[in-house]
């Protein structure tokens, strides 16, 4: 049964840290671009983040130089380290599998995930 569990989420200030984990179990883990998105209230699902086979990443804008994504293959594991939190960094992050065999921007896209976990609750608080 193909699973992803996100934890590390809670409450944080402004300014704080943060790191998200993504446990997944019942596939080839190494093959797959993996990716983090996030959805506010009332607002829609966005990219975040993606890594894909080799360890390429992507970023989106508002988080470059803030986020970074990583994965370990052997734990099949993936992470992102959140630092500088801001209050609209505050969202609901969910990890997400998106193509086998794909590399760079082919990770990208809500409508390219297959697999998601269930979701793990940020807010930072000014």
């Amino acid at each position: 049964q193909v699973q992803l569990v996100e934890s590390g989420g809670g409450s944080v200030q402004a300014g704080g840290s943060l790191r998200l984990s993504c446990a997944a179990s019942g596939y080839t883990f190494n093959v797959y671009c993996m990716s983090w998105f996030r959805q506010a209230p009332g607002k829609e699902r966005e990219d975040v983040a993606s890594i894909d086979r080799n360890g390429g990443t992507i970023y989106a804008d508002s988080v470059k130089g803030r986020f970074t994504i990583s994965r370990d293959n052997a734990k099949t594991t993936l992470y992102l380290q959140m630092n500088s939190l801001k209050p609209e960094d505050t969202a609901m992050y969910y990890c997400a599998r998106g193509p086998q065999w794909r590399l760079g921007a082919d990770c990208l896209g809500v409508q390219n995930q297959h697999v998601w976990g269930q979701g793990t609750q940020v807010t930072v608080s000014s």
